[in-house]
């Protein structure tokens, strides 16, 4: 798969079947309409192409900074390669782009930019400045520039907006096995690992406090989990702590991971982690020796709810 940044740096060297939109969370339904894309595009000797915005353009026109993704983009872009597409073009939304009539922004973007050919699109897209422009907009543009539409059911654009309510609502409350099925792979947090206050190294559980820079990104629910991710080309196990430590006077939300028989310096790195089950609520426990038989009792639940997934 291809990336680019705008739609003006696409050089694909066919024309495209195209589908847009945000893509979040790249779950089971936004799949069923990739495969519908690549499936098209296959048939009609063109490539596929995914055109996504970045900011999310409800943080520009509405200027909405409490909106919380499934993906950082970086995230969106990752789940995206592994789908087989031939170009992902991640365009800049910006409040210029928003005043683009609706023809201005087929022909500039889809046509003379993206070489459109067919364009597969839910019935209910709006789009062009003030989203005044609708499908039926979109045909009679395709009339002229001569580009095919294919109309993406209610039903299934109801499946794709029915999952994504129902990840954030899983991530919220922590029923992280409810988001998997949904989503059709592991929840992933990514970040950089930075240093800590050093207490889970005290305890004999030294952990990778993982940073997340994007503050759009939605965290579970306060809690304990189970969680994989590979480092340095191994997979890696362990459980991970997403809450604010109130048993030694934290305030602050961390996100800690120890990682069972791994010994290595991971300060600085970024890593993506999956998060695979939630094993309890965050507690305020009486004392260390609590709070450490705890974490204990957490390890001992990790390593055989993992031994018993890899023997699955």
């Amino acid at each position: 798969m291809r990336t680019y940044p705008s739609a003006q740096e696409f050089d694909g060297k066919k024309s495209t079947v195209v589908t847009i939109g945000t893509f979040d969370g790249v779950h089971v339904g936004h799949r069923k309409i990739i495969q519908r894309l690549l499936a098209s595009a296959q048939g009609s000797d063109l490539e596929s192409a995914v055109l996504t915005f970045f900011p999310h353009p409800r943080m520009v026109v509405q200027n909405n900074t409490d909106i919380k993704l499934i993906n950082t983009i970086k995230e969106r872009k990752r789940l995206l390669e592994k789908t087989g597409l031939d170009h992902l073009i991640i365009h800049p939304f910006t409040l210029d782009f928003s005043r683009l009539t609706a023809e201005a922004y087929v022909k500039d973007i889809l046509v003379d930019q993206l070489h459109a050919k067919k364009v597969i699109i839910g019935y209910d897209h709006h789009f062009g400045r003030n989203r005044n422009a609708n499908i039926d907009d979109l045909k009679r543009f395709g009339e002229k520039y001569d580009f095919e539409v294919e109309e993406i059911s209610k039903q299934d654009i109801d499946d794709v907006s029915i999952s994504s309510t129902k990840i954030r609502k899983a991530l919220d409350s922590g029923d992280i096995e409810k988001a998997n099925r949904y989503l059709g792979h592991p929840f992933v947090l990514t970040g950089i690992v930075s240093r800590g206050k050093g207490l889970g190294r005290k305890m004999n559980y030294p952990t990778a406090n993982l940073k997340i820079a994007e503050t759009y990104k939605i965290i579970p629910h306060k809690g304990v989990y189970v969680v994989q991710s590979e480092i340095d080309g191994k997979q890696e196990y362990g459980m991970m702590s997403i809450g604010t430590n109130p048993t030694v006077g934290g305030s602050d939300l961390t996100i800690e991971t120890y990682f069972f028989d791994l010994d290595r310096d991971l300060y600085d790195r970024e890593l993506e982690i999956q998060v695979l089950k939630r094993i309890r609520d965050e507690k305020n426990f009486n004392g260390i020796e609590e709070l450490i038989a705890a974490m204990q009792a957490d390890e001992r639940f990790s390593r055989d709810y993992i031994a018993k997934m890899n023997a699955e």
